[in-house]
């Protein structure tokens, strides 16, 4: 409704100034002149004709005598119409002076229409000027909250939309109920939520399936041992040939088993082998962008990131930075401390929480895949976010460093700079 308005106040006023103008042009007339001044002018001109010297201006109006011969007897101030051709062009008043069938000479009196005419036009233009640099005012910011209304929306989901095909579903999406589409981004983080239970769900799954592979394994390792033993027995006791060759196989068929076993139990997810990588020459603006998005609680103060080009994939080392804070928000919920600058031919963002960091030993092997620290017992996770991470930087010929630092846990993200790789 406000919108609304604004719009219809902004056409009544185009209105009104088209109107104006208008009308404005249209009414432009000459300043008419009093005829009873008139004629006391002329008047009083022929009673001092022979004495104009001592001629004295009765009246308001500018003026000018001129002799029977041309020359200016008499002029009430400068730069007024000295001939009969002048005051025609500036359409002058043009009178004669001295009784009928006598002319002694001429009066010229000025028409003040065309400095009225300027004075108005100037003022015109002046209030026109003020209104039309009120209304672009105006417009402008109707035209940003336009752009935060309509194009800044759609700008996020675009973000939006790669970490989610990046498979990054922990970041909510930002929204503004007031907006256009708050009820359309709503949905679309109400997506992002399902998509998270269900990834959540899944990755328990298929944590208790490796619990229950490694203990069938357990169980099934004991049986196997005994039968490998058994069998060696049977062997060293076996006086007979062919008996020795069947506990023989007996041996070898209980080591196979023993190693399929051993496989299944050491078993990988090889789904997150089939995440692609592609680094590209990258500005290092791009990583200050890509640290202000992953902090979207605003906890850090990003730092100016030092110039250079980087060699990188965009999404995956925003999924990086992405884990990192999230990890932070979840476990830690402290202020987050950045840091960026060249070592050599690598360019080191570190990140530190002031969450106290983790045990020396929970360090050791934080980054491995279902792994996760002693205090992360009440909270929801997979324990994948460094493992991912940690995959992609090497994919990307750099590095990612957990280690404990000063105030809490420190991630550091090494990345190779251009043309080093």
């Amino acid at each position: 409704m406000k919108r609304r308005r604004l719009l219809f106040a902004i056409l009544v006023i185009f209105l009104l100034e088209g109107m104006g103008i208008f009308g404005f042009l249209k009414g432009v007339k000459g300043t008419s002149q009093d005829v009873a001044t008139v004629n006391k002018i002329v008047k009083t001109l022929e009673r001092d004709w022979d004495n104009l010297p001592f001629h004295t201006n009765p009246t308001e109006l500018d003026y000018v005598a001129i002799g029977g011969d041309g020359a200016v007897r008499f002029k009430t101030r400068e730069h007024l119409s000295e001939t009969v051709s002048q005051a025609i062009s500036h359409r002058d008043t043009i009178l004669d002076i001295g009784p009928p069938g006598r002319v002694v000479g001429k009066v010229i009196i000025y028409n003040p229409s065309d400095e009225d005419f300027a004075s108005k036009r100037r003022a015109a233009a002046f209030w026109m000027s003020l209104l039309l640099a009120f209304q672009a005012f105006l417009l402008a910011a109707y035209a940003l909250r336009l752009y935060g209304m309509l194009v800044k929306p759609f700008c996020k989901l675009e973000g939006f939309a790669e970490r989610i095909a990046g498979g990054n579903l922990d970041i909510p999406l930002e929204m503004d109920r007031q907006n256009l589409f708050g009820a359309f981004t709503e949905s679309f983080d109400l997506m992002r939520a399902e998509l998270k239970k269900a990834k959540l769900a899944q990755a328990k799954a298929n944590a208790g399936k490796k619990e229950l592979v490694a203990k069938l394994s357990h169980d099934i390792k004991t049986p196997v041992a005994s039968i490998k033993a058994a069998a060696e027995v049977g062997a060293a006791l076996a006086k007979d040939e062919r008996m020795k060759e069947n506990y023989g196989q007996i041996i070898q068929k209980a080591d196979q088993v023993n190693s399929l076993v051993t496989n299944l139990f050491t078993a990988t997810l090889e789904e997150l082998q089939e995440l692609t990588v592609a680094p590209v020459d990258m500005d290092s603006k791009e990583v200050g962008a890509l640290l202000e998005n992953a902090d979207y609680l605003h906890r850090a103060k990003i730092p100016e990131i030092p110039p250079c080009l980087v060699w990188a994939d965009r999404l995956r080392l925003q999924q990086v930075f992405d884990n990192v804070f999230a990890n932070s928000y979840k476990y830690a919920d402290t202020d987050i401390m950045v840091q960026a600058g060249r070592e050599g031919s690598r360019l080191v963002v570190v990140i530190e929480d002031y969450g106290g960091g983790l045990l020396e030993e929970e360090v050791f092997y934080i980054k491995e895949k279902f792994r996760r620290g002693a205090n992360a017992k009440e909270i929801e996770g997979a324990g994948l976010g460094l493992f991912i991470s940690d995959y992609f930087m090497e994919a990307m010929d750099g590095r990612f460093i957990v280690e404990n630092g000063e105030n809490g846990l420190k991630a550091s993200v090494v990345i190779p700079l251009s043309g080093t790789v």
